[in-house]
C-alpha cells in the first residue's frame, strides 16, 4: 500500500528534507499535496518535480489552505513542518481526520498540549514527533513506554554556549545566525541561541510522553551527537545517537514502529565522532530557557503566552528593531502583564496568542 503524504510548509529546511527523504522511497509514499506560506513559484516547481495533486501559498490561498491539504481523503499522512502559531489549527484537523501527522511543529503542542492530544483520541489520529530530540526518546521507548521514568533532552548550546552575559546583549543577527551543528530557519536559530527552542521541546516533551516538568532535564551537548536519553525505571539508560540530520527522524516519523533501510541516511563512525561532552544550561546567561519552562509549569494559556512573545521578539530582532539581550525582556515582561486560563478550548488559546502578540509589539 501506498501512503499519500501532505506536506506543510515544503519550502522550509523540514519541509525539504521531507522530499528528499520521500523521493527515495516512491514505493511506499506518494506525496500528494504541498503547502507554503508564500514561495510561489518554488512550491509549483516542487509539486511538478513529484506529481502533487495539490499546491498552495498561504499568501494567496489563506490559512485554510493547510487545512485542506491536511485533510484531504487521499492523505494518511502530514508532514507538519510549518513554524510558529500558524500551525496549530491544521495540526487539530488533521488529527480529528484521522490522520498520522509527523510533527515538527512543535508550537502545536506547546500552545494547545491537551486540546492535540484530544483531538488525536477523538478523531483516530496519531502524533508523532519529527523534532530529533523526541524522536530519539520515542525511538528509546518504543515496545516499553511504561518503564520510563526520565528523559534527558540534549541541546547544543548555539553559537552562544561560552559567551558571557554582558556580551551577549550585543549579539548581532547574524552571529546569531551562526549556529555551529544544525542548519535550520532563520527563527529556529534565532530560538536555538536564546534557548528558548529548548523551552519548547520540554513542554512538547511533556505532553508526548506524560512526564512531569520534574522528569525532563536538559544538557548542553556541543557535538550534537547524541539526540536524547531515556533513563528507565531500574535505572537503565538509553541514547539514540547519529549525525546532525533531520533526514533520520523524518523518516522514522512516517514509519514508526518499523524501520526500513535507507542508504541515504549518513552512517554513523564512533571513531570520527571523536569525543563526546555534557555540560550544565547556563541558566544566567540565558533566561529565556527557564522563562519557557516556567510557563510549561504553569500550564494553561501561559505556554501560548510565552511562544506568541518570543515570535513576535525573535522577528522584532531579525528586523534590527531590538537588540538581542532585549529577547528575554520582552517576553517576561509580557507574561508579567497577562492574565492566564484554562487552554480547554481552541478559542481561549488562539486569543491569549493575539493577546501577547499585542502586548509584545506594543512593547517593541
Amino acid at each position: 500500500m501506498i501512503d499519500g503524504v501532505a506536506i506543510l510548509g515544503s519550502t522550509g529546511s523540514v519541509g525539504t528534507s521531507a522530499l528528499r527523504v520521500l523521493a527515495r522511497h516512491r514505493d511506499r509514499f506518494r506525496v500528494v499535496a504541498l503547502t507554503a506560506f508564500d514561495a510561489e513559484e518554488l512550491v509549483t516547481q516542487q509539486a511538478r518535480t513529484v506529481g502533487a495533486a495539490s499546491c498552495a501559498t498561504v499568501r494567496t490561498g489563506g490559512p485554510t489552505c493547510l487545512i485542506d491539504a491536511a485533510t484531504r481523503p487521499d492523505v494518511s499522512v502530514v508532514v507538519n513542518a510549518i513554524v510558529g502559531a500558524a500551525g496549530l489549527a491544521a495540526t487539530v484537523a488533521a488529527l480529528r481526520a484521522g490522520k498520522r501527522v509527523a510533527l515538527a511543529n512543535k508550537e502545536s503542542l506547546v500552545m494547545a498540549g491537551d486540546l492535540v492530544l484530544r483531538a488525536a483520541t477523538e478523531g483516530g489520529g496519531e502524533v508523532v514527533p519529527i523534532d530529533s530530540e523526541h524522536s530519539a526518546v520515542l525511538q528509546c521507548i518504543t515496545g516499553h513506554p511504561e518503564s520510563l521514568s526520565r528523559l534527558i533532552l540534549t541541546a547544543s548550546g548555539g553559537p552562544f554556549r561560552d559567551w558571557p552575559p554582558e556580551r551577549l546583549g550585543r549579539a548581532t543577527v547574524d552571529q546569531a545566525l551562526q549556529h555551529p551543528t544544525w542548519r535550520m530557519g532563520r527563527k529556529i536559530t534565532v530560538d536555538s541561541a536564546t534557548l528558548a527552542n529548548k523551552a519548547l521541546e520540554v513542554i512538547e516533551a511533556h505532553f508526548l510522553f506524560g512526564l512531569p516538568y520534574e522528569a525532563i532535564e536538559v544538557v548542553v551537548h556541543p557535538q550534537s551527537i547524541v539526540h536524547g536519553l531515556v533513563e528507565f525505571v531500574d535505572g537503565s539508560i538509553l541514547a539514540q545517537v547519529g549525525y546532525p540530520s533531520m533526514e533520520l527522524p523524518i523518516l522514522y516519523a512516517l514509519t514508526h514502529p518499523e524501520r526500513i533501510p535507507d542508504e541515504g541516511v549518513r552512517r554513523f563512525d564512533p571513531v570520527a565522532a571523536g569525543s563526546l561532552t555534557f555540560e550544565p544550561v547556563r541558566r544566567e546567561a540565558f533566561p529565556t530557557f527557564d522563562l519557557g519552562v516556567q510557563a510549561g509549569r504553569t500550564g494553561g494559556t501561559a505556554p501560548a503566552v510565552f511562544n506568541a512573545a518570543n515570535e513576535v521578539a525573535v522577528q522584532a530582532f531579525l528586523a534590527g528593531r531590538i537588540a538581542f539581550g532585549r529577547i528575554p525582556l520582552l517576553i517576561a515582561s509580557t507574561l508579567e502583564s497577562l492574565d492566564t486560563g484554562p487552554a480547554d478550548e481552541l478559542e481561549a488559546v488562539i486569543e491569549a496568542d493575539r493577546r501577547a502578540r499585542s502586548c509584545t509589539e506594543e512593547a517593541c
